[in-house]
């Protein structure tokens, strides 16, 4: 005797497996398009708006927290995760999950692989969902694990990194010289769980040898992870040269408007790692998202992600234009009297501009560029780098960077200040460094105010 629950649901999985035939199909169509025409619509097709409402040519918000099922079969059916579903927004929204199948076709842009994406409430959410399910502690118990970062990091990764994650007894062990290859190598051992790396680093502009560093990481099998908020997918794809993992601050670069804060992880299918299960491999980022995400909850509000869709539609023109504007303050700093150093990667006089030009290069036309963050430090004490700071009349005095608008702050008392003296000092932070980013003004102006002030230090 047939069993009319069964029935109706493999009615549903049935229904499920044609939509997901055609949304594969629709995702091979994208990945073989351009940068910027991925950037725009994403898998948001013409039959995908009207399947989704009315039509409309920008994909919607879904601020609902639930979706409703049509009866008891579809319910179980979408809550065993055996159709699509978006059964509540903790764990699934439909305008997220635009942005991460925007975010992952970029991420794979040029690659032989697929990616998959999972957006959290900001760039520290996205980091601590990608390394925690790495760090679990052997059944055994064992004397507890480590991972290899560089030192040169954003300050709140440095702060989970030394302070949250040593209480889970995870111990992490600093690369000073992230160029280096061989300084990494020597800190691997059969404990190891990742690599992690940010490139170009905030604000001190360092740089590491991404494909060296994938085949180290890969000789251990343990995943390299690359925090690549800087350069964007518009300058930097680190999954074509060997990394595992990426991890986005998407409040920076990738919403330049500055309207929402959120982050993304986004993971190459069949990952490196001899410390995961086989099915978190085969797509790192869609298990975070729908196992540890679902129970820890760090979802991205669906009103984030409609702002940083709309952001992202023209990310590779804001890159260019940022970096060609900050390559020309940069080039003034370098020539002034008031300033000691200037740190940009696209000065050729810099040490690793052979490096980064190596790896930061347009999408779609393949010359080096260098994106919008610069440091410099100031020519004498602290206090001279705080009047030349208190002068700044155009440029905002504020933590954030990736803006539309120039943005400066003195990392040693702002972004670096939690890491103490030593951290800073071991990351290379004086207390004389300013941290730029140039935005969409003119670089003229952006010039005038930046001379005007160094008058008065």
């Amino acid at each position: 005797m047939k069993d009319p629950r069964r029935e109706g649901i493999a009615r549903y999985e049935e229904a499920g497996r044609d939509y997901l035939r055609k949304r594969r199909e629709q995702r091979q169509a994208m990945r073989r398009a351009r940068f910027d025409t991925i950037a725009v619509h994403g898998m948001y097709s013409v039959d995908e708006a009207f399947r989704q409402g009315q039509g409309g040519i920008i994909e919607p918000i879904f601020p609902s927290t639930s979706q409703g099922y049509r009866d008891s079969d579809e319910m179980e059916a979408g809550l065993a995760y055996r159709i699509p579903t978006w059964c509540y927004s903790r764990i699934i929204n439909p305008t997220n999950s635009f942005l991460e199948d925007t975010l992952s076709l970029l991420e794979a842009y040029g690659c032989p692989f697929d990616a998959s994406a999972f957006c959290t409430s900001s760039g520290m959410a996205a980091i601590k969902q990608a390394v925690e399910p790495l760090l679990a502690l052997p059944e055994e118990g064992g004397a507890g694990v480590n991972f290899v970062s560089s030192a040169q990091v954003y300050g709140g990764t440095f702060q989970l990194f030394n302070v949250r994650l040593r209480e889970r007894r995870a111990a992490v062990r600093w690369v000073a010289r992230p160029w280096e290859t061989a300084e990494w190598e020597a800190c691997l051992d059969e404990n190891t769980r990742f690599l992690y790396t940010e490139m170009p680093s905030n604000p001190q502009q360092a740089c590491s040898d991404l494909e060296a560093l994938a085949q180290v990481a890969h000789r251990f099998q343990v995943p390299l992870i690359v925090d690549s908020t800087i350069a964007t997918p518009a300058l930097m794809r680190p999954l074509r040269h060997g990394a595992d993992v990426v991890v986005h601050s998407l409040t920076k670069t990738v919403g330049s408007g500055g309207a929402a804060i959120g982050g993304a992880v986004v993971a190459r299918h069949d990952m490196t790692s001899r410390h995961l299960a086989a099915e978190a491999r085969a797509d790192y980022a869609t298990w975070l998202k729908l196992w540890p995400g679902r129970d820890s909850g760090p979802c991205m509000s669906p009103y984030s992600a409609f702002f940083f869709l709309n952001d992202l539609r023209t990310l590779r023109l804001k890159v260019e234009r940022f970096s060609e504007s900050t390559m020309a303050v940069a080039r003034f700093l370098a020539g002034h009297p008031r300033v000691e150093s200037v740190d940009y990667l696209g000065l050729e006089g810099h040490p690793l501009h052979a490096l980064a030009a190596r790896y930061m290069r347009l999408a779609d036309d393949d010359r080096p560029m260098f994106g919008h963050l610069m440091s410099f430090t100031i020519r004498g004490a602290a206090a001279d780098a705080r009047r030349f700071f208190d002068r700044l009349q155009r440029v905002f005095r504020a933590t954030d960077l990736g803006r539309i608008k120039s943005v400066a702050t003195i990392p040693a008392i702002s972004t670096h200040s939690q890491q103490g003296e030593e951290g800073r000092r071991l990351a290379g932070i004086p207390p004389t460094m300013v941290r730029l980013c140039v935005g969409g003004e003119h670089p003229d102006d952006i010039i005038q105010d930046l001379d005007q002030a160094l008058a008065g230090t």
